[in-house]
């Protein structure tokens, strides 16, 4: 297979090594990347108060969840190349400014659909926000030891603050009301734009080419419809529009990838893929993190409304696996120094099989299965993206920077789309299927009233009885069920990681 040009990877020898001022930079680009990825997660514990306070519909549920993550990837690479044009900085700083907004627009939601456009917005500025992050650390830090410490902070605050949404969720919801979650974003922007401005050095593409919307268009109508057609599938089975988002997602990657590849200035430089270490990276990014979201989403749900936890306490369940994540993104800094990557790597995607295996095989799930196959899964979250994410960049020139990362991050986000779309579809689906509604209540409430387990909930409190208690019962017992079919599925996903690794980052 062909390759990239060698010396995209080679290392210069009298490489500069970082003063405090560059290690000062990388603190400020962690608040970025704390809040784009706290925000992937950070809705997950607020479902049940969203629940009953907007009263989406199950399909509607999935959405408010998705379509942050899927803004994202539709439009990363469209902002990376922006980035490499405009100014990375520059970028970083429009896009904070509107982050900003569209989360107070998502705090003070007084309905599903408002919630959802608020949502996309964080999405559409989020995309501004990550390309940047890592191409700027791609430039500041030239030494290889250095820059692979700063790729481990960044991966490990990437990972971490997924695990953190959670945690910082659960701790806002025991003390206010669910648009919290969102408002926590403003006071850590402030900070971020101040400090930016002092700190944060100026770095461009010197030979940018022209922005090319239809390149922009045709990546986003890629996405979309494919998502669509996934959730459509789970809902309806294969539909007419289950299938016309499967052709459309299709057709419109595959004229995506032949106009890059006929334009002399593309948004996808397509020649990196040729690199089977940067295209095994990209790979297991995107499955690592589809099972990651997919766990996320349903436990965030079972810790409350099955095990009956405050928002807090089911934080503080998933906590032991957020430290984990982060000790193992370091960790992997000195093993990458003793084993080959190829070998963590791929290991690292059997711990998270592990985990999942835990949810799916010992028994009805409980507090303990869930704290404990979320930690085993952490480790192996934590060593991958660092060792994958630091394999990406030394892939690539430093000018190219941009558009690399933009494409680790868009496997990433598309990665986390998938995880709630195809694993969450599952779990909804399995949920449905085996929900068992008395007569007398389901007289009572409309189908919408069971569409998800915190509706459903909700309702059988109308029936204060054994009506009431049975509805609850059955709701526990579908939803224990989902959990596990949806492990059982994540178990292949992290498998098929494994073999991705082993077999493509056999030279890395």
């Amino acid at each position: 297979m062909t390759t990239i040009d060698p010396r995209y990877r080679a290392e210069p020898t009298d490489s500069a090594r970082a003063g405090l001022r560059d290690w000062l930079a990388l603190g400020v680009l962690m608040l970025p990347v704390l809040l784009t990825s706290i925000d992937n997660t950070v809705l997950s514990f607020a479902l049940p108060q969203v629940s009953t306070a907007l009263h989406p519909t199950g399909e509607q549920l999935l959405w408010l969840v998705d379509i942050y993550p899927l803004m994202l990837a539709g439009l990363l690479i469209a902002m990376g190349s922006i980035g490499d044009r405009v100014g990375r900085r520059k970028l970083l700083l429009i896009g904070a400014v509107g982050f900003g907004i569209a989360s107070v627009c998502a705090a003070y939601s007084p309905s599903a659909e408002t919630l959802f456009a608020s949502r996309a917005l964080l999405g559409v500025f989020g995309a501004t926000l990550m390309p940047s992050t890592l191409s700027l650390i791609r430039n500041i830090f030239t030494h290889r030891e250095d820059r692979r410490l700063a790729v481990a902070t960044w991966a490990s605050a990437f990972a971490g603050g997924a695990a953190l949404g959670p945690v910082v969720g659960g701790w806002l919801l025991e003390h206010f009301w669910w648009g919290s979650v969102f408002l926590i974003n403003v006071p850590i922007i402030a900070i971020f734009l101040v400090a930016a401005v002092f700190l944060l050095p100026e770095s461009r593409d010197p030979r940018p080419g022209r922005i090319d919307l239809p390149s922009i268009f045709l990546s986003m109508t890629a996405m979309l419809p494919f998502v669509v057609g996934i959730k459509q599938v789970a809902e309806h089975g294969f539909s007419d529009l289950a299938l016309l988002g499967f052709s459309t997602g299709i057709i419109s990657g595959v004229l995506f990838v032949r106009r890059q590849k006929r334009l002399v200035d593309p948004m996808v430089d397509m020649s990196l893929f040729s690199d089977r270490i940067f295209s095994g990276a990209i790979v297991a990014n995107l499955l690592s993190l589809m099972g990651y979201a997919g766990f996320v989403f349903f436990a965030a749900q079972f810790l409350q409304l099955v095990a009956g936890l405050s928002p807090m306490a089911a934080a503080t369940v998933l906590l032991p696996g957020l430290v984990v994540t982060v000790i193992a993104g370091f960790a992997a800094v000195r093993l990458v120094r003793i084993f080959p990557a190829r070998v963590l790597v791929a290991g690292s995607f059997g711990l998270s099989a592990s985990g999942y295996a835990i949810a799916a095989f010992l028994g009805t799930p409980t507090t303990w299965t869930i704290m404990v196959a979320f930690t085993v899964m952490g480790l192996g979250i934590g060593l991958a993206e660092t060792l994958t994410n630091d394999l990406m960049l030394s892939s690539v020139p430093p000018y190219k920077a941009g558009a690399a990362s933009a494409i680790s991050e868009t496997a990433y986000e598309v990665g986390a789309v998938l995880g709630t779309a195809v694993l969450g579809s599952i779990l909804t689906s399995a949920y449905r299927s085996h929900l068992t509604v008395p007569a007398v209540a389901r007289w009572g409430g409309g189908d919408s009233s069971f569409e998800t387990l915190g509706s459903t909930v909700e309702y059988a409190g109308n029936y204060p009885n054994m009506v009431g208690e049975e509805l609850v019962r059955s709701a526990h017992a579908a939803f224990e069920l989902g959990v596990q079919l949806t492990s059982a599925t994540a178990i292949v996903v992290a498998v098929a990681a494994a073999v991705v690794s082993w077999r493509t980052l056999k030279d890395a």
